[in-house]
């Protein structure tokens, strides 16, 4: 896991989203123009929490999210999203 200097404010969480396949499960390859959005991503940084409610999730946690969950940045040449936690819908355990 990259380090990332940003500390996301109150309930926001950074995501750095997963990559979506290249390939069906019968072998079709997609093109870039077909690929549906990331919904699973890794947490990079959470923020403290919102009028006394501590934060769900973790650093490192798995997560599920909308399709069209939070808004697109960039760091360093690579896209990250930032969220608020209600956005994210469940953590993925291993």
């Amino acid at each position: 896991m990259v380090k990332i200097n940003i500390k996301p404010l109150n309930d926001r969480v950074l995501v750095e989203p997963l990559p979506v396949e290249n390939k069906t499960s019968t072998g079709i390859i997609i093109p870039e123009t077909a690929k549906e959005k990331s919904q699973e991503g890794i947490v990079i940084a959470v923020g403290n929490g919102k009028n006394n409610s501590k934060m769900t999730v973790k650093v490192g946690n798995k997560v599920l999210f909308g399709k069209y969950s939070g808004t697109e940045i960039k760091i360093n040449n690579k896209v990250y999203l930032i969220m608020y936690e209600n956005d994210i819908f469940a953590i993925i355990n291993n």
